[in-house]
């Protein structure tokens, strides 16, 4: 109940004016987000970089429907990635692209033209692009344009939502050679009729989505910090015979930051994923909702202990 009234609260501008507006706030919101310029994201970059995590940064903001400020955000993304490339993270970097921030909800083809530009970009520097996925009225779009990117940029991710009714056919279709494909469970108030709602059903879709991609041909990108999500997805990597370098593990950006460390010791690749940006609420909002623990975390802050 707690999470639907978070998720709720994450789409609400009253409460994001209340929320953005308290003094506290911000300091709290560094727990989960780099900062609010491109210079403080590549300083946590360089940070996780140094102790042997992979990272794919995302410039905050969603639903934009302003032209310019489409504009703006592929101008920011492009500007990052001009700014990482002292870091020579190769591979090891990478940037997370949500469609609706570059125009997807003004016109598919703006958006996959900012997308192109982002993707060219991030090609001179060696890194790769993955879609963000938003919510469930966004996939078709999401993955036409993603089709339509991977004719020029092959290594084009998309990340896909376990707990969509449609996801394992899905995920049956971009389990091909090389397709890079991030799971994660979802983070975005969605209806009965095309989500499961129950946490327990939930887990189960993403296991049978998991189980899928790890049998495929493509590179599992396995979002999460659940420990039994990690071992069976070690499970399932000895089942289907798949070694430690074709699939990684990615984990958000101050959460669990002792496992990140620990499992990118034991040679795993470790993605952290970095947001950065003034626009958090919705994000921050997120991450309270997927685990209460967050929402305890956010409270002490605010209490001053």
């Amino acid at each position: 109940m707690l999470g639907q009234l978070l998720l709720a609260a994450s789409r609400s501008g009253v409460v994001r004016r209340s929320v953005s507006g308290f003094p506290l706030t911000k300091k709290v919101v560094r727990r989960f987000v780099a900062g609010e310029q491109a210079q403080e994201a590549r300083n946590a970059i360089e940070r996780l970089r140094d102790t042997g995590l992979a990272v794919t940064v995302d410039h905050l903001g969603e639903e934009t429907l302003d032209a310019r400020a489409a504009e703006a955000t592929a101008r920011a993304y492009i500007t990052l990635l001009e700014a990482l490339k002292p870091l020579r993270l190769g591979d090891r970097g990478e940037v997370s692209v949500k469609l609706s921030a570059v125009g997807q909800r003004l016109d598919d083809a703006m958006a996959l033209e900012h997308a192109r530009e982002i993707c060219a970009a991030a090609a001179a520097s060696g890194a790769t692009v993955t879609l963000d996925m938003e919510d469930h009225t966004t996939v078709d779009s999401t993955l036409s344009i993603l089709r339509k990117l991977r004719e020029d940029h092959p290594a084009t991710g998309v990340a896909i939502q376990a707990y969509l009714f449609r996801s394992e056919r899905d995920c049956h279709d971009l389990s091909s050679e090389g397709s890079r494909v991030r799971l994660v469970k979802g983070a975005y108030r969605e209806p009965a009729s095309v989500a499961h709602q129950g946490r327990t059903d939930v887990d189960k879709a993403y296991v049978r989505c998991l189980r899928i991609l790890m049998a495929g041909n493509g590179y599992p990108m396995v979002a999460t910090h659940d420990d039994r999500m990690i071992a069976i997805t070690e499970l399932l990597a000895d089942r289907f015979g798949r070694t430690i370098g074709d699939h990684e593990f990615q984990m958000l950006y101050g959460i669990r930051t002792d496992l990140q460390e620990a499992l990118a010791g034991a040679g795993h690749t470790v993605r952290v994923y970095v947001p950065y940006g003034d626009d958090w609420y919705g994000y921050f909002m997120r991450r309270l909702a997927e685990r209460p623990a967050n929402v305890a975390f956010f409270l002490r802050a605010l209490g001053g202990k």
